[in-house]
């Protein structure tokens, strides 16, 4: 194996060891991309100000995150289906996340379930939340969260539908994986994917399986979970949310800043400045060019983070630079886990951090509280 220097090196093995379907489901947006390309564009576009003969001999990434202290502000994102990409995928993902100390955030849509992270875990991870037309799995999901004692709540606001992605259907997405004419060979040039798969705890969605009442069968779960997004979803939702868990609630999918200005007022501890990476609204605007305007709206109020495009320490800086307190990574920490399991997304965590470090001194910065936007040149 080629030595592996940047996020980009992970992505291409990635691409090389886990079936086509899987890899797509992370590397990919919705409709035409537009959003999806625009996300790491616009970051790319960004120039920073080299600054010189600064001390700068002593520097810490650290920060804070909720006030949990973290090695750099930098989580990691809820993504579906991890542990398809790589077996056991969210146990092993939340274990380079403790390690590293950065959060880890499972999704409902995960393959291990939640009690199966917090078996394999010792300090608490956030958990992701999608408000479903079935409000009693609700209520029963925030309480297994509770009972696995996760410390944050991160729900997600811009999936009242699915946007469509080509790739998946092209494919013939399915979970758990099916073999047909059409991927066979695929799988068959994957055999360290399959010989894992053997060993994996689950194979389906573990949050679901066996949870939902009066559904039982693979077929039957399906068809519940592709009916269960809820196009009503609405703030009395998310008030709803915030008394049924009670602790610290983040509220992810946010780019206005009317919605910023709500997010505040229904006593959010967190907001997430995303776009759901480019894979629901195509056309919608970066989450590097929403930012600024939310956080001069209510940064003063609420920590404001972003996600979206970041695939490099140089990334990480020009977002906390323009003022969020704090990032989530999702296609990074893929592609390691998909490239390498557990040493991936550690690999990744610690390719972000040295370039995180590198980029402050070379323009003068000792801290991340040092940073600021008169170091980003913004063409916007």
């Amino acid at each position: 194996m080629s030595v592996i220097t940047c996020i980009e090196d992970l992505r291409r093995l990635h691409r090389k060891r886990a079936p086509r379907a899987f890899y797509d489901y992370v590397d990919a947006g919705s409709y035409s991309e537009i959003t999806y390309r625009a996300n790491s564009a616009d970051l790319a576009a960004l120039q920073l100000k080299q600054r010189v003969a600064i001390d700068v001999d002593l520097r810490s990434t650290e920060s804070t995150m909720l006030g949990e202290k973290v090695t750099m502000p930098v989580a990691l994102a809820p993504v579906g289906i991890t542990g398809l990409q790589w077996a056991n995928g969210e146990i092993l993902a939340a274990r380079a996340a403790e390690k590293f100390g950065v959060p880890f955030t499972l999704s409902t849509m995960s393959i291990c379930s939640i009690e199966d992270v917090a078996e394999e875990t010792t300090k608490p991870f956030w958990f992701q939340l999608y408000v479903m037309r079935d409000r009693d799995f609700v209520r029963r999901l925030i309480g297994r969260a509770k009972a696995a004692k996760c410390s944050a709540l991160v729900l997600t606001l811009d999936l009242p539908l699915l946007g469509q992605r080509h790739k998946d259907l092209k494919n013939g997405l399915t979970v758990p994986p099916q073999i047909r004419l059409s991927n066979v060979f695929d799988l068959l040039t994957k055999p360290g994917w399959s010989f894992r798969m053997l060993g994996a705890k689950r194979k389906v969605f573990g949050n679901l399986a066996g949870h939902v009442r009066g559904v039982k069968g693979l077929v039957a779960l399906s068809g519940w979970t592709a009916l269960q997004f809820d196009p009503t979803l609405n703030w009395k939702d998310v008030e709803w949310v915030r008394n049924e868990w009670g602790g610290r609630l983040i509220l992810k999918g946010i780019q206005d800043v009317e919605d910023a200005k709500t997010a505040v007022s229904v006593g959010a501890d967190a907001i997430v400045v995303s776009n759901h990476g480019g894979r629901q609204l195509d056309g919608a605007l970066s989450s590097i060019r929403a930012l600024s305007p939310i956080v001069d709206a209510v940064g003063d109020r609420i920590e404001v983070w972003m996600d979206g495009g970041i695939r490099s320490g140089q990334d990480l800086f020009k977002a906390l630079a323009l003022g969020a307190k704090g990032t989530l990574i999702g296609r990074a920490f893929q592609f390691g886990l998909g490239a390498m399991g557990e040493a991936g997304v550690t690999t990744a965590l610690e390719i972000i951090r040295k370039e995180l470090d590198v980029t402050m001194a070379l323009t003068g910065v000792r801290s991340v509280g040092e940073m600021r936007r008169s170091l980003v040149l913004n063409p916007y």
